[in-house]
């Protein structure tokens, strides 16, 4: 048992999500996804670690040459001095590859297209992740669409699983 990993099975405390953007599925077609690394202050690492952010309005753009968060909100943390606490709403830098800001460009710069962010996570490292996703919108028919598929598919399990609730 010397080469088993001694943590095999047991989930690791940072490798949990901080904040989750659970409309933009709904809201948008995700052509492609993305990691990229967040330049955070250290009072925005414990809120982080707190579980407080909200990405649901937030999106990423490309200023100067590389890609930001705009428009995440990442509260004080309140056990912190005042003149140590961070903006609540500042324009985060995204820390990626020289190819893969190119590649966002390039998605960017086409018609209709954009960069949201999908989770804010923290590795098994312990280092604060963004999965960002290219994103298409989504037209009403779309979304109809998808809260069809959704109900139909909730309605089957509900079938297979023998309830009754239903009369």
């Amino acid at each position: 048992m010397a080469g088993k990993n001694k943590n095999a099975g047991k989930k690791d405390a940072s490798g949990r999500q901080a904040a989750q953007n659970r409309k933009a599925r709904f809201e948008y077609h995700i052509e492609d996804t993305m990691e990229a690394g967040i330049m955070l202050v250290g009072t925005e690492v414990k809120s982080l670690r707190a579980g407080q952010a909200s990405i649901n309005e937030s999106y990423a753009d490309v200023r100067g040459g590389e890609i930001f968060l705009l428009n995440a909100h990442i509260p004080e943390y309140t056990q912190a001095s005042t003149r140590l606490q961070h903006e609540v709403r500042r324009p985060r830098k995204l820390l990626l590859h020289k190819s893969q800001v190119n590649k966002l460009i390039g998605a960017v710069n086409r018609k209709g297209v954009t960069l949201v962010p999908l989770a804010i996570y923290f590795n098994d490292r312990g280092i604060a992740k963004v999965e960002l996703g290219i994103a298409t919108g989504k037209k009403k028919h779309d979304k109809r669409e998808t809260q069809k598929d959704r109900d139909w598919q909730r309605d089957k399990a509900r079938v297979m699983r023998g309830d009754k609730s239903e009369s």
